[in-house]
């Protein structure tokens, strides 16, 4: 193998952030917006705000227009505690969804409110999904999350659940509570259809099963500062020698593991399973980044 990066396609996730911002954009436009269903995180609360403003005072502002500025102040707060890289995909994907949630039209397509919950649930959330699959957020809570994980190294699910609950509280208690019944139903159809293609949990455990270790942990630790255990393992049934490389990472970093060992080692098994809490040093996508910049510049000295 030659002494070379491995860089991940930055094209294709590009489209991956265009795709999932349009998918979002049709699952609220053609389904949860017409029937007061909210999403979740800082799209429902641009969402209510519309509603609320719309309603109540008669402003009329577009719920893309609105998520884009919520947005802004997070991708700032994301440029320059948590990464750029990470925080320019997240904001072309918001950004996208800002501009489809504009142009299409909100249409409705039933007007059974059940069937609004469900399909704009799912239709959304397949977006959500496909671009955390390429390690890709959705702009918001999500950059929020990791910002104070880095910052106090605890899990944001709670702060996460709460902001949810007062989204439906408000909704419930502005219009009817028959629409944040509806809300939480929507909600839930979209965290099952997001963990059967993408795992929601903060960290995972990956275990690679190799015989080209040296060209595998080169690769890795090219593209990221991780820690890596070597196991020496033999396989039951073939009876042959093989190397288990063992690595806990962030659900934002899978794509790019598994995109970087596949490239040195097409034949490799890569076993994911979910990490439940991590005792120790485990380092932040923020600190990793800075210790991988020290990594190079040390390399290049």
């Amino acid at each position: 193998m030659k002494q070379q990066q491995i860089y991940i396609d930055g094209t294709k996730k590009f489209f991956i952030a265009v795709l999932a911002a349009l998918l979002n954009a049709i699952g609220m436009n053609f389904f949860l917006i017409p029937a007061h269903v909210y999403a979740s995180g800082l799209t429902g609360v641009a969402q209510l705000t519309s509603d609320i403003l719309q309603d109540g005072v008669g402003i009329s502002l577009s719920t893309g227009l609105l998520v884009l500025l919520l947005n802004i102040p997070v991708a700032v707060l994301g440029w320059f505690k948590v990464g750029r890289a990470f925080t320019v995909f997240s904001f072309v994907t918001v950004a996208f969804m800002s501009l489809f949630l504009i142009v299409i039209p909100v249409q409705e397509v039933s007007s059974d409110i059940l069937l609004n919950a469900i399909f704009g649930g799912v239709i959304s959330s397949v977006g959500i999904g496909l671009a955390l699959k390429f390690g890709i957020s959705s702009g918001g809570l999500d950059i929020i999350a990791m910002y104070i994980t880095i910052k106090t190294g605890r899990s944001f699910g709670k702060y996460f659940l709460l902001m949810n609950g007062v989204i439906i509280f408000i909704a419930g208690f502005t219009y009817e509570w028959t629409f944040a019944l509806y809300t939480l139903i929507s909600l839930y159809v979209s965290s099952r259809v997001i963990d059967t293609i993408h795992t929601r949990h903060q960290k995972l455990t990956a275990m690679i099963m190799t015989q080209n270790p040296e060209d595998v942990i080169k690769g890795i630790q090219d593209n990221m500062f991780r820690g890596i255990t070597v196991v020496e393992a033999i396989g039951a049934y073939s009876k042959e020698s093989v190397t288990m490389l063992v690595i806990v990472i962030t659900r934002y970093e899978l794509y790019d593991l598994t995109h970087v060992v596949q490239a040195v080692d097409p034949r490799c098994f890569i076993n994911v399973v979910e990490t439940s809490s991590v005792f120790g040093d485990f380092r932040s996508e923020a600190d990793q980044k800075m210790a991988m910049e020290m990594y190079k510049t040390r390399m290049h000295q």
